[in-house]
Protein backbone atom coordinates (compact mmCIF):
# COMPACT_ATOMS: atom_id res chain seq x y z
CA UNK A 1 0.00 0.00 0.00
CA UNK A 2 2.78 2.21 0.76
CA UNK A 3 5.21 1.58 -2.09
CA UNK A 4 6.22 4.88 -3.88
CA UNK A 5 4.97 3.51 -7.71
CA UNK A 6 1.42 2.51 -5.91
CA UNK A 7 1.06 5.28 -3.63
CA UNK A 8 3.04 8.19 -3.84
CA UNK A 9 0.62 10.84 -2.16
CA UNK A 10 0.14 8.15 0.54
CA UNK A 11 4.47 7.83 1.17
CA UNK A 12 4.50 11.65 0.89
CA UNK A 13 1.62 11.96 4.26
CA UNK A 14 3.72 9.51 5.66
CA UNK A 15 6.94 11.14 5.01
CA UNK A 16 5.52 14.02 6.86
CA UNK A 17 4.49 12.05 9.70
CA UNK A 18 7.83 10.27 9.90
CA UNK A 19 9.56 13.62 10.43
CA UNK A 20 7.26 14.81 12.93
CA UNK A 21 6.94 11.80 14.53
CA UNK A 22 10.56 10.25 14.03
CA UNK A 23 10.81 6.37 15.11
CA UNK A 24 7.51 6.12 16.43
CA UNK A 25 4.77 3.75 14.51
CA UNK A 26 1.47 5.09 14.82
CA UNK A 27 -2.53 2.77 15.77
CA UNK A 28 -3.71 2.73 11.79
CA UNK A 29 -6.90 1.96 11.19
CA UNK A 30 -7.67 1.05 7.35
CA UNK A 31 -11.21 0.52 5.78
CA UNK A 32 -12.11 -2.69 4.35
CA UNK A 33 -13.76 -1.67 1.18
CA UNK A 34 -12.80 1.35 -0.63
CA UNK A 35 -15.34 4.16 -0.85
CA UNK A 36 -14.15 3.81 -4.89
CA UNK A 37 -15.14 0.12 -4.64
CA UNK A 38 -18.59 0.74 -3.41
CA UNK A 39 -18.27 1.07 0.72
CA UNK A 40 -19.46 3.67 2.77
CA UNK A 41 -16.36 5.05 3.77
CA UNK A 42 -14.31 8.01 1.92
CA UNK A 43 -11.49 7.70 3.85
CA UNK A 44 -8.87 4.99 3.25
CA UNK A 45 -7.11 4.73 6.23
CA UNK A 46 -6.64 6.79 10.02
CA UNK A 47 -3.40 7.06 11.11
CA UNK A 48 -3.46 7.83 15.53
CA UNK A 49 -0.56 8.81 17.86
CA UNK A 50 -0.58 8.90 21.07
CA UNK A 51 0.84 12.06 22.48
CA UNK A 52 1.55 12.74 26.66
CA UNK A 53 -2.19 14.63 26.54
CA UNK A 54 -3.58 14.10 23.32
CA UNK A 55 -4.26 11.51 20.48
CA UNK A 56 -3.49 13.21 16.91
CA UNK A 57 -5.48 11.42 14.52
CA UNK A 58 -4.50 12.25 10.34
CA UNK A 59 -6.61 10.62 7.57
CA UNK A 60 -5.55 9.21 4.57
CA UNK A 61 -7.89 9.24 1.46
CA UNK A 62 -9.02 13.55 1.04
CA UNK A 63 -6.42 13.54 -1.61
CA UNK A 64 -5.00 11.72 -4.33
CA UNK A 65 -2.87 8.94 -2.78
CA UNK A 66 -2.64 6.74 -5.74
CA UNK A 67 -2.73 8.64 -8.90
CA UNK A 68 -3.59 11.76 -10.40
CA UNK A 69 -7.16 11.91 -11.19
CA UNK A 70 -8.04 15.72 -10.64
CA UNK A 71 -7.45 18.31 -13.37
CA UNK A 72 -5.75 20.75 -11.48
CA UNK A 73 -2.10 20.15 -11.09
CA UNK A 74 -1.06 22.30 -8.38
CA UNK A 75 -3.52 20.55 -5.54
CA UNK A 76 -4.11 16.96 -4.86
CA UNK A 77 -7.95 15.71 -4.82
CA UNK A 78 -10.05 17.90 -2.30
CA UNK A 79 -6.34 19.92 -1.12
CA UNK A 80 -6.32 18.52 2.81
CA UNK A 81 -6.21 15.89 4.60
CA UNK A 82 -8.42 16.05 8.00
CA UNK A 83 -6.17 16.08 11.54
CA UNK A 84 -7.97 15.98 14.93
CA UNK A 85 -6.22 16.13 18.42
CA UNK A 86 -8.02 14.86 20.92
CA UNK A 87 -7.69 15.29 24.99
CA UNK A 88 -6.26 11.88 26.08
CA UNK A 89 -6.26 10.66 29.70
CA UNK A 90 -3.16 9.71 31.32
CA UNK A 91 -4.34 5.58 31.82
CA UNK A 92 -6.21 5.68 28.29
CA UNK A 93 -4.42 3.28 25.63
CA UNK A 94 -6.90 3.21 22.81
CA UNK A 95 -8.63 6.34 21.04
CA UNK A 96 -12.31 6.51 21.16
CA UNK A 97 -13.81 5.03 18.15
CA UNK A 98 -16.24 7.51 17.90
CA UNK A 99 -13.86 9.95 16.61
CA UNK A 100 -12.71 7.70 13.58
CA UNK A 101 -16.65 7.70 12.80
CA UNK A 102 -16.11 11.43 13.12
CA UNK A 103 -13.93 11.99 10.74
CA UNK A 104 -15.22 9.58 8.32
CA UNK A 105 -18.74 11.26 8.53
CA UNK A 106 -16.62 14.51 7.61
CA UNK A 107 -15.01 12.98 4.98
CA UNK A 108 -18.37 11.63 3.54
CA UNK A 109 -19.86 15.27 3.52
CA UNK A 110 -17.27 16.42 1.30
CA UNK A 111 -17.32 13.24 -0.75
CA UNK A 112 -21.39 13.38 -1.19
CA UNK A 113 -21.79 17.74 -1.64
CA UNK A 114 -18.64 18.53 -3.29
CA UNK A 115 -18.53 21.19 -0.36
CA UNK A 116 -15.12 21.90 0.74
CA UNK A 117 -13.53 22.67 3.66
CA UNK A 118 -11.15 25.37 4.81
CA UNK A 119 -9.19 27.32 7.64
CA UNK A 120 -11.66 29.72 8.91
CA UNK A 121 -14.91 27.46 8.34
CA UNK A 122 -17.13 26.35 10.94
CA UNK A 123 -19.95 24.10 11.39
CA UNK A 124 -23.06 23.64 14.08
CA UNK A 125 -22.62 19.47 14.76
CA UNK A 126 -26.69 20.22 15.80
CA UNK A 127 -25.63 17.94 18.84
CA UNK A 128 -22.52 16.94 20.51
CA UNK A 129 -19.73 15.52 18.69
CA UNK A 130 -18.89 12.49 20.72
CA UNK A 131 -22.47 10.86 20.39
CA UNK A 132 -21.87 8.63 23.31
CA UNK A 133 -21.10 11.87 25.50
CA UNK A 134 -24.32 13.80 25.29
CA UNK A 135 -23.16 15.82 28.00
CA UNK A 136 -20.28 17.49 26.42
CA UNK A 137 -20.44 21.36 25.38
CA UNK A 138 -18.48 20.75 22.31
CA UNK A 139 -20.93 20.84 19.64
CA UNK A 140 -19.45 22.65 17.05
CA UNK A 141 -16.19 22.99 14.94
CA UNK A 142 -14.10 25.04 13.11
CA UNK A 143 -11.39 24.43 11.39
CA UNK A 144 -7.72 25.67 11.13
CA UNK A 145 -4.18 24.45 9.55
CA UNK A 146 -2.79 22.15 11.86
CA UNK A 147 0.02 23.98 14.15
CA UNK A 148 3.01 21.11 13.44
CA UNK A 149 2.28 20.11 9.97
CA UNK A 150 0.89 22.85 7.54
CA UNK A 151 0.96 22.49 3.86
CA UNK A 152 2.92 19.43 2.15
CA UNK A 153 3.74 19.17 -1.51
CA UNK A 154 3.43 15.61 -2.93
CA UNK A 155 3.40 14.47 -6.39
CA UNK A 156 -0.27 15.15 -6.78
CA UNK A 157 -0.27 18.65 -5.42
CA UNK A 158 -0.64 20.23 -2.48
CA UNK A 159 -2.18 19.21 0.62
CA UNK A 160 -2.99 20.96 3.81
CA UNK A 161 -3.15 19.64 6.69
CA UNK A 162 -6.66 20.85 8.26
CA UNK A 163 -7.35 20.35 11.95
CA UNK A 164 -10.56 19.88 13.20
CA UNK A 165 -11.13 22.00 16.40
CA UNK A 166 -13.88 21.15 18.78
CA UNK A 167 -16.02 24.13 19.74
CA UNK A 168 -18.51 24.68 22.75
CA UNK A 169 -21.82 27.02 20.82
CA UNK A 170 -21.13 30.24 22.99
CA UNK A 171 -17.87 29.82 21.51
CA UNK A 172 -19.35 29.05 17.94
CA UNK A 173 -21.82 31.90 18.56
CA UNK A 174 -18.71 34.50 18.72
CA UNK A 175 -17.11 33.13 15.80
CA UNK A 176 -20.25 34.15 14.03
CA UNK A 177 -20.60 37.30 15.23
CA UNK A 178 -17.18 37.73 15.03
CA UNK A 179 -14.57 35.41 12.83
CA UNK A 180 -13.09 32.06 13.43
CA UNK A 181 -9.05 32.46 12.72
CA UNK A 182 -9.50 35.18 15.44
CA UNK A 183 -11.17 33.57 17.60
CA UNK A 184 -9.03 31.03 17.58
CA UNK A 185 -6.02 33.16 18.03
CA UNK A 186 -7.33 34.08 21.01
CA UNK A 187 -8.63 30.53 22.64
CA UNK A 188 -5.19 29.01 21.42
CA UNK A 189 -3.23 30.90 24.65
CA UNK A 190 -5.78 28.52 26.85
CA UNK A 191 -6.22 25.36 24.38
CA UNK A 192 -1.93 24.19 23.42
CA UNK A 193 -2.01 22.57 19.72
CA UNK A 194 -5.51 23.55 19.68
CA UNK A 195 -6.67 20.31 21.41
CA UNK A 196 -10.67 19.46 21.24
CA UNK A 197 -11.30 18.28 25.20
CA UNK A 198 -14.83 17.30 25.35
CA UNK A 199 -14.76 18.14 29.13
CA UNK A 200 -13.83 21.70 28.97
CA UNK A 201 -16.33 24.75 29.53
CA UNK A 202 -16.91 27.23 27.63
CA UNK A 203 -14.15 29.74 27.24
CA UNK A 204 -16.23 32.60 26.90
CA UNK A 205 -16.86 32.21 30.55
CA UNK A 206 -13.07 33.40 30.77
CA UNK A 207 -12.95 37.24 31.36
CA UNK A 208 -10.18 37.98 29.06
CA UNK A 209 -11.47 35.76 26.64
CA UNK A 210 -14.92 37.47 26.59
CA UNK A 211 -13.49 40.92 26.48
CA UNK A 212 -11.03 39.62 23.53
CA UNK A 213 -14.59 38.97 21.56
CA UNK A 214 -16.18 41.78 22.75
CA UNK A 215 -13.39 44.13 21.32
CA UNK A 216 -13.24 41.89 18.37
CA UNK A 217 -16.69 42.14 17.43
CA UNK A 218 -16.89 45.99 17.53
CA UNK A 219 -13.41 46.82 15.93
CA UNK A 220 -14.24 43.89 12.83
CA UNK A 221 -17.71 43.07 12.97
CA UNK A 222 -18.99 39.87 11.60
CA UNK A 223 -17.02 37.58 8.63
CA UNK A 224 -20.53 35.61 8.49
CA UNK A 225 -21.57 36.56 5.24
CA UNK A 226 -24.90 34.04 4.43
CA UNK A 227 -26.43 31.29 6.59
CA UNK A 228 -29.31 29.05 6.01
CA UNK A 229 -32.10 28.51 7.55
CA UNK A 230 -35.32 26.16 8.00
CA UNK A 231 -37.54 29.09 8.04
CA UNK A 232 -37.12 32.68 6.27
CA UNK A 233 -40.00 33.80 4.14
CA UNK A 234 -41.37 36.82 3.10
CA UNK A 235 -45.05 38.34 1.51
CA UNK A 236 -46.48 42.04 0.94
CA UNK A 237 -49.19 42.85 2.48
CA UNK A 238 -50.47 45.83 1.32
CA UNK A 239 -47.44 48.19 1.80
CA UNK A 240 -46.30 46.28 4.70
CA UNK A 241 -43.41 43.72 4.12
CA UNK A 242 -43.58 40.71 6.42
CA UNK A 243 -40.63 39.10 7.41
CA UNK A 244 -41.12 34.97 8.70
CA UNK A 245 -38.43 33.58 10.53
CA UNK A 246 -38.40 30.65 13.28
CA UNK A 247 -38.53 30.97 16.38
CA UNK A 248 -35.05 29.06 16.80
CA UNK A 249 -33.15 30.74 14.41
CA UNK A 250 -34.28 33.98 14.84
CA UNK A 251 -31.91 35.61 17.67
CA UNK A 252 -28.92 34.13 15.97
CA UNK A 253 -30.51 36.18 12.25
CA UNK A 254 -30.71 39.37 14.58
CA UNK A 255 -27.41 39.42 15.93
CA UNK A 256 -26.11 38.74 13.00
CA UNK A 257 -27.58 41.17 10.76
CA UNK A 258 -26.75 43.98 13.20
CA UNK A 259 -23.02 42.98 13.52
CA UNK A 260 -22.83 42.98 9.78
CA UNK A 261 -24.95 45.95 9.18
CA UNK A 262 -23.03 48.18 11.95
CA UNK A 263 -19.77 47.22 9.68
CA UNK A 264 -21.29 48.48 6.75
CA UNK A 265 -21.71 45.00 5.57
CA UNK A 266 -24.64 42.91 4.38
CA UNK A 267 -26.19 39.11 5.93
CA UNK A 268 -27.70 36.50 3.01
CA UNK A 269 -30.49 34.70 4.82
CA UNK A 270 -31.45 31.91 2.63
CA UNK A 271 -34.16 28.56 3.26
CA UNK A 272 -34.89 25.95 0.56
CA UNK A 273 -37.57 28.70 -1.53
CA UNK A 274 -36.43 32.01 -0.42
CA UNK A 275 -33.90 34.59 0.06
CA UNK A 276 -34.07 37.81 2.32
CA UNK A 277 -30.38 40.14 2.23
CA UNK A 278 -30.07 42.88 5.19
CA UNK A 279 -28.29 45.75 4.10
CA UNK A 280 -26.50 48.93 5.33
CA UNK A 281 -28.62 51.78 4.22
CA UNK A 282 -29.00 55.39 5.96
CA UNK A 283 -32.63 54.52 6.82
CA UNK A 284 -35.31 51.64 6.55
CA UNK A 285 -35.85 50.80 2.91
CA UNK A 286 -36.82 47.33 0.91
CA UNK A 287 -36.95 46.09 -2.92
CA UNK A 288 -37.02 43.18 -4.52
CA UNK A 289 -34.20 41.82 -6.63
CA UNK A 290 -33.93 38.91 -8.84
CA UNK A 291 -36.03 37.13 -6.00
CA UNK A 292 -34.25 38.45 -3.15
CA UNK A 293 -35.94 40.42 -0.80
CA UNK A 294 -33.37 43.17 0.19
CA UNK A 295 -34.02 45.07 3.59
CA UNK A 296 -32.19 48.35 4.37
CA UNK A 297 -31.40 49.04 7.81
CA UNK A 298 -29.27 51.91 9.69
CA UNK A 299 -27.31 51.06 12.63
CA UNK A 300 -30.04 51.98 15.16
CA UNK A 301 -32.59 49.92 13.24
CA UNK A 302 -30.42 46.96 13.06
CA UNK A 303 -30.42 47.32 16.62
CA UNK A 304 -33.54 47.35 17.20
CA UNK A 305 -34.48 44.13 14.69
CA UNK A 306 -31.83 42.38 17.06
CA UNK A 307 -33.99 43.58 20.30
CA UNK A 308 -37.27 41.93 18.62
CA UNK A 309 -35.86 39.22 16.84
CA UNK A 310 -36.15 37.01 19.79
CA UNK A 311 -37.63 32.94 20.35
CA UNK A 312 -40.93 34.25 20.95
CA UNK A 313 -43.75 33.20 18.43
CA UNK A 314 -46.01 37.11 17.42
CA UNK A 315 -45.58 39.65 15.19
CA UNK A 316 -43.82 42.75 15.87
CA UNK A 317 -43.40 46.02 13.77
CA UNK A 318 -39.90 47.90 12.86
CA UNK A 319 -40.65 50.77 10.38
CA UNK A 320 -42.44 49.28 7.33
CA UNK A 321 -41.33 45.83 8.40
CA UNK A 322 -43.37 43.19 9.85
CA UNK A 323 -41.60 40.32 11.61
CA UNK A 324 -43.70 36.95 11.84
CA UNK A 325 -41.89 34.85 14.54
CA UNK A 326 -43.83 31.30 14.56
CA UNK A 327 -42.79 28.02 16.77
CA UNK A 328 -39.93 25.84 15.97
CA UNK A 329 -40.55 22.06 16.51
CA UNK A 330 -37.27 20.54 17.56
CA UNK A 331 -37.31 16.65 15.86
CA UNK A 332 -34.95 13.81 17.03
CA UNK A 333 -33.14 11.47 13.98
CA UNK A 334 -36.90 9.65 14.12
CA UNK A 335 -38.69 12.72 14.09
CA UNK A 336 -40.41 12.81 16.82
CA UNK A 337 -40.78 16.34 17.97
CA UNK A 338 -38.22 16.89 21.37
CA UNK A 339 -38.90 20.64 22.14
CA UNK A 340 -40.88 23.52 21.04
CA UNK A 341 -39.05 27.01 20.91
CA UNK A 342 -41.17 29.92 20.68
Amino acid sequence: MTDTDLAPGWDAIDAALARLYPGIEPLHYGTILKWSLGGDDPLDGVSVYRREDHWHFVTYGMSELYVKESSDPDVSGWGFEFTFRLARAADEEQPPVWALNFLQNLARYVFSTGNVFEPGHHINANGPIAVDQPSTLIRAATFADDPELGVLDTPHGTVRFLQIVGITLDEYAAVELWDATRLLSVLSAYLPNLVTDLNRASLTENAEVAAAIAEGVRRDGSSTGGIFTDVAAWRREGDVTVVRLGANAAPRIGRLAHARVSHGQGLLVQSSDSAIGFRAGDSFAVQENDGVLEIFLSPAEAAEFARIAQPRAGRYELAGLVLEIEKSLIRNPEGEVVEEIG
